[in-house]
């Protein structure tokens, strides 16, 4: 079990080293894991154990005593990979012969020095047996093998062994919402769509069994999932006698419950909250809503929403909230979905506050020229700013233009959206592309954006389709910005408002609201950066779209609270207001963070969700799998994973600033030899464990009209990271990537990193942020703790009367090492190294 989050990250003291540059090239091998000591053996092993299988099979159906007609007679059989081998999950079915995998989990040995272990249940129909037993026959011979004959090793290198599963074994849920044997509660359960008679079936089973199923149900493709309230020893049988089940679940909290209630009670849950609600400190960082006003009166907002706080870009627009819009985001900026926080008991102490700037007009007042939108964020960012120039913010913006301008390419809205990240301050009179002054290195600025929607009336059935072709907003494409799509874990509905509507996006996938960059030219920023829920919509038997659906949505503050107090949100605004609340929680722990090292994190902490990797996994090579990062950007952020480390997950974070270019030239790189466990790792010798790093950093825009179309000209400046090979020597990593470095004639050493050991690798670098996951044995990566940092071209280069070098290029990099499951301390060495407290933290 990964050990609790209850460390601080490290920040990395001290400069890194700089020395002057010239660039070239880099190279290194992958190798495949050895197979077992004998084939012979070990395919007559699994054989045995199949066939017990089998026999296991027949006897837990007959103990069970229960017959449902039309069930699918079979068994479930669990392989188990080697340890720190992944089983080849896709060559483990067959489905002309009705052979299904229907759900992948994950272990660690109980070993003094645990390895991961993976398992895949499949689905095999009475009398399709014979498909596996062939195959380990195959494998099992010691004969010469002949030109084109097939022995499957690539499938059955990787299983350690095979066994009749249990109901644990359909288990897609974290281990530890896994309930106890005697403990009841509302499961979702997932079936495999054969014939159409699946329900039927399950009820068949439940009236037997004397466990209740919910009225609710939803349809995919190929699964049909509905709730079940039992004990896990009630719905066991199922797995013997049923022969429909894929996977099971716990069933999740929904905002159906408050959003039914009338106004009084609506108002009396809103009170119970604020009286568990200790308010942030004077002196706390902010969110500053840009948006339609805040309705500051509201009883969850008022004590964490100063008046003087509230402010407009047009005095006469007031700045009371026309729309309930702005209303919406403050509530999911400082609390995140309202739902799990009603239905809770415990306390809940802010530690960050509410700005709000009113951008858009009221009814009867001139809309904003689209043209002058960069001019507008200006002006709202500054008036913040005056009000209170001392404190930290993150400016959150769910608003967008509703064309598609360029696929990526800069306007002048997110051009100034660039600039005002950078430091710099427009003009409202030249469209906010004008210079006033030569900016503040200081007044850095983190801007968190919607990705923007699909529009309404062209949400579709096949909506990762249409979120494909569907291209971010405008200024969602920013470079600088933290871009935000929508995701959706909201699939299950239990109102019976809606019991002949079904939701159109799984579990873990984007949510039909969202759009993305996939379009986008190789010469643009990926985009969006992460995504966070924006919920789910519903479809009929006719295909035609609905929504808000309650058990689909989130729950947020209503700008009416005399009429009621909450509303429902979703979409990408929503998903971006909570992208705010997290970059303001990481403000609020590490005061000292640059808004570079914010948005760091909060990418560093995201992660694919188990259906995006259906599809990672599957992508034909690194360019693919680069694309589907366009759709989904670096996953979905985690709080505890933002800001906190953990005994088995060290977290560094360094702030630096580089100064790129001279006179046209390539100028500085830098070296970080990093406070690094190298003696717990490689203790742990050939222990899998994870690197991962995020290198953030604004660019200086060019605002020529001209100089849009290509990347080079846009940008400032460019900066990538690598790091040092396990087997080469600080001297042979400097002359790796530093011409410079060489003696005269000698020729660069052929040690050294390869992008093919990367996930994503440089199919996916683009400009900032680059974040990418390295895996590899816990030896190797001892070897690793030098990271280099160094500037690629850019208009900077280009334009040496221009360059801003001299000031340096602020830029934050994020390390983490993960050994998950090994009961090891990575943390404390390096704390011990730096000087920093070995504590605890809540």
């Amino acid at each position: 079990m990964a050990a609790p989050r209850n460390r601080k990250h490290i920040l990395v003291p001290g400069p890194p080293t700089a020395e002057e540059y010239k660039p070239h090239g880099r190279k290194i091998d992958v190798t495949k894991p050895a197979p077992p000591a004998s084939r012979a053996k070990h395919g007559k092993a699994l054989e045995r154990a199949l066939k017990a299988a089998v026999v296991e099979s027949n006897k837990r159906r007959d103990q069970a005593g229960i017959e449902v007609h039309g069930a699918v007679p079979g068994l479930y059989v669990q392989f188990e990979s080697q340890p720190d081998v992944p089983l080849q999950v896709s060559s483990l079915e067959d489905s002309r012969q009705g052979i299904e995998v229907v759900a992948v989990s994950h272990s660690k040995t109980e070993e003094p020095e645990p390895r991961r272990i993976e398992r895949a249940t499949v689905f095999v129909p009475d009398g399709k047996v014979k498909h596996f037993l062939k195959r380990f026959e195959s494998y099992s011979k010691t004969t010469p093998k002949k030109e084109r004959e097939r022995r499957y090793e690539d499938m059955i290198d990787p299983v350690a062994t095979l066994r009749l599963a249990t109901l644990r074994g359909l288990w897609t849920d974290t281990s530890e919402a896994y309930p106890e044997q005697d403990e009841t509660i509302w499961w979702e359960v997932w079936l495999r769509r054969q014939d159409g008679n699946e329900l039927e079936r399950l009820m068949e089973f439940a009236a037997a069994q004397e466990i209740e199923v919910a009225p609710r149900r939803l349809m995919f493709d190929d699964r049909l999932v509905t709730l079940v309230r039992s004990t896990p020893a009630q719905l066991a049988a199922s797995i013997d006698v049923l022969n429909d089940l894929a996977e099971v679940r716990k069933a999740k909290e929904t905002a159906t419950v408050f959003v039914d209630m009338g106004p009084e009670d609506q108002g009396a849950w809103a009170k119970e909250l604020r009286e568990r609600v200790t308010p942030p400190s004077a002196d706390a960082p902010a969110v500053c809503v840009l948006d339609t006003g805040v309705t500051r009166g509201h009883p969850l907002l008022e004590a964490s929403l100063d008046a003087a706080d509230c402010q407009s870009c047009d005095p006469g627009w007031g700045t009371h909230d026309h729309d309930g819009h702005g209303t919406e985001m403050a509530g999911l900026a400082l609390y995140g979905d309202l739902t799990p926080v009603l239905a809770g008991t415990q306390h809940v102490a802010l530690r960050h506050r509410l700005e709000s700037v009113k951008i858009l007009p009221p009814d009867g007042h001139p809309v904003n020229p689209p043209d002058l939108y960069g001019a507008v964020t200006a002006e709202a960012a500054s008036r913040a700013e005056i009000q209170a120039p001392e404190r930290r913010r993150t400016f959150s913006m769910s608003i967008a233009a509703t064309d598609e301008r360029d696929r990526g390419q800069p306007t002048s809205w997110s051009a100034a959206v660039d600039a005002l990240a950078a430091g710099r301050s427009f003009d409202p009179s030249t469209q906010g592309l004008d210079y006033l002054d030569e900016g503040d290195d200081s007044a850095r600025r983190l801007f968190v954006l919607c990705a923007g929607n699909i529009n309404e009336t062209t949400l579709s059935v096949d909506h990762l389709d249409r979120s494909d072709t569907d291209p971010i907003h405008d200024p969602g494409q920013a470079w600088n910005a933290l871009t935000v799509g929508a995701v959706t874990e909201k699939a299950v509905i239990n109102d019976p408002k809606w019991a002949s509507w079904q939701p159109v996006a799984r579990p873990g996938e984007l949510s039909p609201w969202s759009t993305t960059g996939v379009t986008f030219a190789d010469a643009w920023p990926i985009k969006p950066d992460v995504v966070f829920e924006g919920g789910n919509v519903v479809r009929n038997a006719k295909g035609e779209i609905d929504f808000p659906c309650p058990d689909l949505s989130l729950l947020t503050t209503y700008f009416k609270p005399a009429d009621k107090s909450f509303v429902l949100s979703w979409a990408t605004s929503a998903a971006t207001a909570q992208a705010a609340r997290l970059a303001a929680l990481i403000s609020a722990e590490y005061p000292t963070y640059w808004p570079e090292t914010l948005r760091a994190l909060v990418v560093h902490s995201a992660e694919w969700s188990a259906q995006m990797q259906t599809h990672l996994r599957g992508a034909s090579g690194k360019r693919a799998r680069a694309k589907l990062v366009q759709r989904y950007g670096f996953g979905v952020p985690s709080a505890e994973r933002a800001l906190r480390s953990a005994n088995d997950a060290l977290t560094l974070v360094a702030q630096s600033s580089i100064r790129p270019f001279a006179e046209g030239k390539m100028r500085e790189l830098h070296f970080f030899d990093l406070p690094w466990p190298r003696d717990v790792l490689a203790e742990l010798g050939a222990t899998p464990v994870r690197l991962r790093i995020t290198l953030s950093y604004f660019i200086e825009p060019n605002p020529g009209r001209r100089g849009w179309k290509k990347r080079h000209r846009y940008a400032s400046h460019g900066l990538r990271f690598d790091v040092k090979g396990p087997t080469e020597s600080l001297e042979e990593f400097r002359k790796r990537l530093n011409k410079k470095a060489l003696d005269e004639d000698e020729a660069k050493p052929a040690t050294g990193g390869d992008s093919s050991e990367w996930y994503l690798g440089e199919q996916a670098i683009t400009e900032a942020p680059h974040s990418d996951i390295l895996s590899c044995n816990a030896a190797d990566l001892a070897e690793r703790g030098v990271i280099a940092v160094y500037p690629v071209s850019g208009w900077w280069k280009d334009q040496p009367k221009r360059d801003r070098s001299d000031l340096g290029a602020r830029y934050a990099l994020v390390v983490s090492i993960e050994t998950p499951g090994v009961e090891t301390d990575i943390w404390t060495p390096v704390a011990e190294q730096v000087g920093v407290p070995v504590v605890v933290v809540a």
